[in-house]
Order: C-alpha cells, then structure tokens, then sequence
C-alpha cells in the first residue's frame, strides 16, 4: 500500500503530531504546501490544526482526489479544546461538514486530538482574533459558556500545551487496521 501523511500546521504543534506519527507508522509526512499529487496514494492520513472553526489546509488538499473508492482517509483534528466534550465534537464535525464534499466527510474516520497554544507567537490577526472571543465569552453567564469558552478563558494569553502523543495510540490502530 503507498501510504501518506499530511498536514497544515500554522504554529508547529500538528506538525509535531505528524512526524511522530510519521516515526511510529514509517509513513512519509508532508505539509499539504507541498503535496502535488495525493491520487498516487491509498491511505490518506490527514491532521490539521483548528483555525477559527476550520481545519487548515484540509479542503484545499482533499479537493485535489478525484476517486475515493478504494481510499482510506483519515482525518486528524488539532485543537485546544477536549476532545472528549461532545459539544465540541459536534461542532468541529459540523465545520468539517461544511468544507468537505459529502461523500469525502462520510468514508472518513475521524479523530481529533488536543493541542497547544503560546500566545506569544500568534500573528497579529490571530491574537486580535482570540482577544475578540475573549472578550465576548469571558462575560457570558456561566450555564452559557461550552466547554471550549471555558478552556479558551483558562489559557487565555498564556503559553498552555495538552500535547500527547499516547492520544496517537488509536489513529495508529486505525491505520494498520
């Protein structure tokens, strides 16, 4: 089976997920920049960081197959929310939706993963962007905020990593499955 890992990665946490993938499974790693042709391949393995609701590089990079029959996909969200919380599931599963074609998001399994953030390194729009949801959650009453409001307002402005990579153990099942 030719086999590949691919990954959009902003900030260096989901590439660091993938190269330990990378180093578990002996499947090549690559950033999704720099994938030309993903038809070659028979298992599609593909993290993505979570960016204001999307998944980085995923849409950009899965619209290029043009059959799937006889594909394995498997798709890898990085965030900083739990992934255990299923309203957080639910709505990162609904965006995921939203930029795939059906048929894609429905061959698909679907893992997702916990992250890290530093503030310090955000680019301008990003740390505008998390001032913005700050600001808007951190007064919201308690029953109102979701589990992600409240992980957004505990690591506000500070350096926080739930980076695990025991949480590969599952998807490296699933891909020698």
């Amino acid at each position: 089976m030719n086999n590949i890992i691919i990954y959009g990665s902003k900030y260096g946490t989901t590439k660091k997920y993938a190269e330990e993938l990378s180093k578990k499974t002996n499947i090549k790693a690559i950033s999704f920049k720099n994938i030309k042709d993903i038809n070659n391949y028979d298992k599609i393995i593909y993290l993505g960081g979570l960016y204001a609701g999307g998944v980085l590089g995923m849409s950009k990079t899965l619209k290029k197959l043009n059959n799937i029959t006889n594909k394995t996909i498997i798709l890898i969200t990085v965030g900083l929310s739990d992934p255990k919380d299923e309203v957080n599931i639910n709505n990162i599963r609904k965006n995921m939706k939203s930029q795939l074609p059906e048929e894609i998001f429905n061959k698909s399994k679907i893992f997702h993963i916990r992250g890290e953030i530093d503030y310090t390194k955000l680019n301008f729009t990003h740390k505008t962007m998390m001032k913005l949801l700050y600001k808007a959650v951190k007064n919201l009453p308690e029953e109102k905020k979701s589990a992600e409001d409240k992980a957004m307002i505990d690591t506000y402005n500070q350096k926080v990593s739930f980076i695990d990579f025991s949480s590969l153990n599952n998807i490296i099942k699933e891909i020698n499955h």
